[in-house]
């Protein structure tokens, strides 16, 4: 039996080449996808600031085998958040990845003296 874990992936990218009524319709969803919008889903959440209309971030959970690390969680976020992107209408490039395996990091706990 394999070993899945649970990674925190962070994508990136660059709006590019928005039509204008995707670009209308970003700047209408501002207000929803702005910092309190930012959490971690498997469908993945979307954010950016609509000043200027950018930059923007998608946070995914993806759970996957742990033997194809990191790499592969990255690949599967950038594949779900690029599938999105298409079908909500939306131009972009440049996407890149940030990833956290949640099964390994380490969670440093304040002692009673640090408090």
């Amino acid at each position: 039996m394999s070993e899945r874990h649970t990674y925190r992936v962070i994508v990136r990218g660059v709006w590019d080449d928005l039509t204008e009524r995707a670009r209308t319709r970003l700047l209408a969803e501002a207000a929803d996808h702005g910092m309190t919008s930012m959490r971690f889903t498997e469908e993945g959440s979307l954010s950016y600031e609509a000043a200027p209309l950018k930059h923007f971030s998608m946070r995914y959970v993806v759970v996957s085998e742990a033997q194809d690390g990191e790499e592969m969680a990255a690949a599967i976020a950038e594949d779900r958040a690029a599938t999105a992107l298409r079908e909500l209408g939306y131009g972009f490039r440049d996407l890149r990845s940030t990833v956290t395996d949640l099964d390994t990091m380490k969670v440093n706990r304040k002692s009673a003296s640090r408090r």
